[in-house]
């Protein structure tokens, strides 16, 4: 399983658009066996569901979300946790245990009614 994480300086990052790094766990047997940050370089919004296929990843946990990424995530078969804060790492452990709640209704109302098809800063 490859695990990514919206992130900035050991937390989770709270607005999945704006995400600038990602941690990437590595995870077999119940066990993280490698911790990866990745940088997005300059991608938002729409085009980080694109960048967190390209990495491989098959589960998301993050802050706030909009309903497209969600969607987008979703058709990409990428698993999703949102809603979540804090440390994460301590997310991380806790999706492992299975003891992280999955709420993959939680948007971002900023962009919540903006169309799929619009870009933010675009």
């Amino acid at each position: 399983m490859r695990i990514a994480v919206s992130y900035i300086n050991g937390m989770i990052f709270p607005h999945f658009g704006h995400t600038e790094q990602f941690k990437v766990y590595d995870v077999e047997d119940g066990q993280i066996i490698k911790e990866t940050i990745v940088n997005t370089n300059g991608q938002g919004h729409g085009a980080l569901a694109t960048f967190l296929q390209d990495v491989k990843a098959d589960t998301l946990v993050c802050g706030g979300i909009g309903g497209c990424a969600i969607q987008a995530l979703h058709e990409m078969g990428i698993e999703l946790y949102a809603g979540v804060s804090g440390n994460a790492d301590e997310a991380v452990a806790m999706l492992i245990a299975g003891t992280l709640p999955q709420i993959n209704g939680k948007t971002c109302h900023q962009h919540a009614n903006h169309h799929c098809g619009h870009h933010c800063g675009h």
